[in-house]
């Protein structure tokens, strides 16, 4: 991961961004996919002009994209890409999705941009060095006992029944439960505004992006077995302010 990296994914931002905001709150096609979640024009649109901008500029690099499929996903760089994470917020029109870009450098997240186009803000986070919100180092708070935590997931909907009894033994045992907010969620544990995330159900292409600025941060992200997050993961994470939650989360989880 290099500067040159970060300056083509805050390019690639500002490309989504660009694209995505003409169609916040005003009227544009949508249909469900196979899996029964919406997209817009919007989704479609800013990944485009992503895919663009890296075929031109790092055509030898991998692409994963939630709309628009797999290219080169056996290189050693590949970017993962979604355009937006939250796609029912954004038709309801709560400005709490984000447009998430990773860079995945042999099987790890080594780069992440996390981008809430109507607020403006932007974090950033890459292996190596302190995440940022708009351009401002930011630090996960402390919280080493799960009955003080903040807790969020994006809704109840994602998990199987079985991950579902296990989430609700961290919800009894968290102090508070944030329903909502997808990737909005991780920008704000690593701005040191919630302490637990918990989620089922997530793609390559949503969680990706979040590892490296929740552990730019100070935070550490997890699957339900406390093993690190890369292209192989199977979708169920942790994501914890204080590391020292993760023992405890993974163990009410099991």
């Amino acid at each position: 991961m290099t500067d040159s990296d970060l300056g083509l994914a805050a390019r690639l931002a500002d490309a989504a961004a660009d694209a995505i905001r003409p169609f916040f709150r005003k009227p544009f096609a949508m249909e469900a996919k196979a899996d029964l979640s919406p997209v817009t024009e919007a989704d479609r649109a800013a990944e485009a002009a992503m895919r663009a901008i890296l075929k031109a500029e790092r055509p030898d690099d991998g692409i994963i994209g939630e709309e628009y499929g797999r290219e080169r996903e056996n290189a050693d760089r590949v970017w993962v890409l979604d355009p937006i994470d939250g796609t029912r917020s954004f038709v309801a029109g709560r400005p709490i999705f984000g447009t998430l870009i990773a860079l995945i450098d042999r099987q790890k997240p080594v780069l992440g941009v996390i981008n809430q186009p109507i607020s403006g803000e932007r974090w950033v986070g890459a292996s190596g060095k302190a995440t940022t919100l708009n351009g401002a180092p930011v630090r996960t708070r402390p919280c080493e006992a799960i009955a003080q935590a903040h807790l969020a997931t994006t809704g109840p909907g994602y998990f199987t029944s079985g991950s579902w009894a296990a989430f609700e033994r961290v919800r009894v045992a968290a102090g508070d439960t944030l329903w909502g907010g997808d990737c909005y969620n991780y920008g704000l544990l690593a701005a040191g505004h919630l302490d637990l995330v918990v989620e089922d159900g997530l793609k390559l292409y949503d969680f990706a992006a979040l590892v490296p600025v929740v552990e730019g941060a100070g935070g550490l992200m997890r699957d339900w077995n406390g093993r690190p997050l890369d292209m192989h993961s199977d979708g169920k994470v942790i994501a914890a302010g204080d590391p020292r939650l993760i023992d405890v989360t993974v163990a009410a989880l099991a």
